[in-house]
């Protein structure tokens, strides 16, 4: 599958997207890329002259601290169809990077393509925006569950959106996905060392909330695990209307 067809996904999730924006999205020139996990897909602070799709696989948005450049922090995680860094197209560059989380395949998209598409398609630059916008929901939410849930609710929480993300593409159906996360890269995610993540993902298991098998998750109870997270998709705006 062409990666403009999981962000037409995306988009129509939201809005009805005219014949005219269809296609130009389907005609848009890329770069298709291959990543081994842990490679560098988006380096930090340069000037970009394109930004990337996410195809398969995933991708995080990592942080190095000052000083301590061995350490890092994850404040997101890009699944099929995400426009990974867009903000970088205005943007004079990034203070983060964005790294392969497992084997990834992105497409990238030269900042002249989207240049053409904001002088010429006003709709589709408004859901280019939305999509921006989105992302920095998902970020603040982030920070909520970090600072409201503890332990097996905030992991609850991160599962919970990333399925309803890759369902909402087509990436993810019948409460299965794939997750290629080792557990010390949970850790950099919620904030806790690798025994606490490996103590909330049996916690999750005793509960009989999911069944977690290498990077194969499936949700045995969604209702159950949704309230465990206190999860609320409102932030996701996944509701279709005119923008």
């Amino acid at each position: 599958m062409a990666i403009t067809e999981y962000f037409v996904r995306f988009l129509q999730r939201r809005d009805t997207l005219p014949e005219r924006d269809l296609a130009r999205l389907r005609s848009l020139r890329t770069e298709h890329v291959s990543f081994a996990p842990g490679e560098v897909i988006v380096p930090a602070d340069r000037l970009a002259h394109r930004s990337c799709m996410m195809l398969r696989g995933m991708s995080a948005r990592s942080h190095r601290l000052v000083g301590r450049p061995d350490e890092r922090v994850i404040t997101a995680l890009h699944v099929p169809g995400d426009f990974v860094d867009l903000h970088g197209f205005v943007l004079a560059g990034l203070e983060h990077a964005v790294v392969a989380v497992g084997p990834a395949e992105v497409e990238f998209i030269d900042h002249e393509e989207l240049t053409e598409i904001t002088e010429n398609f006003p709709h589709l630059t408004r859901l280019l925006w939305m999509a921006t916008l989105i992302d920095a929901a998902v970020h603040r939410q982030w920070l909520v569950a970090a600072a409201s849930l503890r332990s097996s609710a905030h992991l609850a929480h991160l599962l919970c959106e990333l399925y309803s993300r890759l369902n909402a593409v087509g990436a993810a159906a019948d409460h299965r996905f794939s997750l290629p996360l080792l557990q010390r890269e949970l850790a950099d995610i919620l904030g806790y060392s690798p025994i606490h993540v490996n103590r909330a993902v049996r916690d999750l298991r005793d509960r009989g909330l999911i069944r977690w098998s290498g990077a194969d998750i499936r949700i045995l109870d969604w209702k159950g695990l949704a309230m465990l997270a206190r999860f609320d998709p409102t932030y996701l705006d996944m509701e279709r209307q005119s923008r």
